[in-house]
């Protein structure tokens, strides 16, 4: 296979961790090569490795994307949902040619306040809103023709299946699983006890306006944060494209959430529950 690789933190060019991967790719007779943006890939590429953590996947995906391949996360990081795959598997599956393509959805934000020469409006995980002040946020949402009530809130977050074990876990939405072609529309610290995060389909369109004793809010696009005023309007929906990524044959998004996140964990006898 011809394989590009994608490598955010310094840190680990010239590891030695990915120098060996390397290397032993190279040797069972796959074609590489260092890419950085979308017009450094070749022709013929069959597919990315993203080598690092989560937050590199999120930035190889927007190359993968660009580019038309599939993207393979090698986990070089910490927690790995989205780069779940130990380098040790990585060699050996792709000889045997054993993983999957799946696709995953990508969320689509229009807003007049965006910078002009922005120009990738898409996030993988989720798109927020937040504040910039002790103040509270009013955040209005309309899901096709119904209207939600207020959230009163730090902020609003709406994440993809892919996103329910990141940003939108940590404020108490659900885990769901991959292929669920749903989103997640959750508040972000609400003063209110009865505020729950909500499922709505995949082709849904969200319409967000904010309310605000400041001039200014945060909006949030996977690891991208642009201030825009607080009386802008956003409008979230699917991307026309999606996402192709690698899994590879012995990977299971359940087993994944008893290893990373200890899932079903019972702490208190100190090993799983049966």
């Amino acid at each position: 296979m011809k394989l590009a690789y994608y490598i955010k933190k310094d840190r680990l060019k010239g590891d030695s961790r990915v120098e060996s991967l390397l290397e032993a790719l190279r040797a069972s007779g796959h074609e590489l090569y260092a890419v950085a943006q979308v017009s450094g890939f070749q022709s013929g590429t069959d597919a990315l490795l993203s080598l690092g953590g989560d937050g590199t996947f999120l930035l190889a995906a927007r190359l993968a994307v660009g580019a038309g391949v599939p993207v393979l996360g090698v986990n070089f990081g910490r927690l790995g949902f989205l780069s779940e795959n130990d380098p040790a598997r990585v060699v050996e599956a792709l000889g045997r040619g054993d993983f999957e393509i799946e696709e995953r959805a990508l969320l689509q934000v229009r807003c007049p306040d965006l910078p002009a020469g922005d120009s990738w409006p898409y996030a993988l995980n989720e798109v927020s809103v937040s504040r910039v002040s002790p103040s509270m946020l009013g955040v209005d949402v309309e899901v096709e023709k119904s209207v939600l009530p207020t959230y009163w809130a730090d902020g609003l977050l709406v994440a993809t299946s892919s996103g329910s074990t990141a940003y939108s876990l940590s404020v108490g939405g659900p885990i769901c699983l991959p292929e669920t072609k749903v989103f997640i529309v959750a508040p972000i610290s609400p003063h209110n006890l009865n505020v729950r995060p909500l499922i709505v389909p995949e082709d849904s369109h969200l319409r967000i306006s904010l309310r605000s004793r400041d001039d200014r809010a945060v909006l949030t696009m996977d690891n991208r944060n642009y201030t825009v005023p607080a009386g802008t309007r956003i409008e979230v929906s699917a991307a026309p494209m999606r996402l192709r990524r690698m899994r590879l044959g012995r990977s299971n998004f359940i087993n994944a959430l008893r290893t990373r996140l200890l899932w079903g964990e019972d702490v208190r006898n100190g090993g799983s529950q049966e």
